[in-house]
């Protein structure tokens, strides 16, 4: 009960804190959201590694962090500051490029444990960093704070009407995923359902930035949001897969009622790059 009062009282306070963020401070192309992403992004990526290190090499809390935070970062200066859009990319090589080549002159002890290192970097870089990035991304086109909101709107309450009706009417049809076997199959359709009506509620929202001149408003809203939703799900699932993988129950301990950072963006992270590409594609 305890655990539910607290993962109520983030989602009261959290949910719109964040959406002031997004409206209330928009300047330098939402420069506080971008900040607030490159955060949780270096934080899940600790949280990561500490999960990778339960079965192989742990990387260094602050490399970890830096890691995780390159690709956003480096997306940030682009998009908020004007710097050359190649430096998304450069980042990326500059922090393989370290983990690559800076145990050259090692002691042995150092360099037996190279490729194990290798891999946990390129994996906290890619997971969440490279997919945070899709976050910032949203942030420098037009409608931006119209495209974060919905995107926002569309994962929060996939997550939040899964595990309400999960709790109500899923005792008896849990256990279909073996990693997270508590998710329950009202709990899949009741946060489709929810993606699905806010995508197909974007255009009244904001016509402007969810107009259609080959579709209907209500059709690309519906394919978007059903879209988003999936991949939301997904990336929650494949989080409490590389948790079990771990022998992990929460990621972290940050976020009372939820358990780590990762746990709170891993549906985030995953669903970025789809909503972008499928936002630009239909909108």
């Amino acid at each position: 009960m305890k655990k539910i009062v607290q993962r109520l009282l983030i989602f009261i306070l959290g949910v719109p804190a964040v959406i002031a963020a997004v409206v209330l401070v928009p300047q330098y192309h939402h420069l506080l959201v971008n900040i607030l992403a490159i955060l949780l992004s270096a934080l899940g990526a600790i949280e990561f590694s500490e999960i990778l290190g339960k079965r192989k090499y742990r990387l260094k809390t602050l490399e970890a962090g830096i890691l995780g935070a390159l690709s956003p970062l480096a997306m940030t200066l682009s998009v908020s500051f004007g710097v050359n859009g190649e430096l998304v990319p450069a980042a990326f090589i500059i922090g393989a490029t370290w983990l690559i080549a800076s145990r050259t002159f090692s002691s042995q002890k150092e360099i037996s444990l190279t490729n194990d290192r290798i891999t946990s970097g390129l994996a906290v870089m890619i997971y969440p960093g490279l997919f945070m990035l899709w976050v910032v991304r949203m942030t420098g086109g037009p409608h931006a704070t119209a495209i974060i909101l919905m995107f926002l709107l569309i994962v929060f309450a996939n997550d939040s009407v899964a595990w309400a009706s999960g709790m109500l009417w899923g005792k008896g049809n849990r256990g279909i995923i073996p990693a997270s076997p508590n998710k329950s199959i009202v709990g899949f359709v009741g946060g489709l359902v929810a993606s699905v009506a806010l995508g197909m509620g974007a255009h009244a929202f904001f016509p402007q930035a969810f107009s259609q001149k080959h579709l209907s408003p209500l059709w690309a809203g519906a394919i978007l949001g059903l879209a988003t939703g999936i991949v939301a799900i997904i990336g929650d699932l494949a989080e409490s897969t590389i948790k079990r993988s771990g022998e992990v129950k929460d990621s972290g301990s940050l976020i009372p009622g939820r358990g780590g950072v990762l746990d709170s963006i891993d549906s985030l992270a995953l669903s970025a790059p789809v909503y972008y590409a499928l936002y630009w594609i239909l909108f």
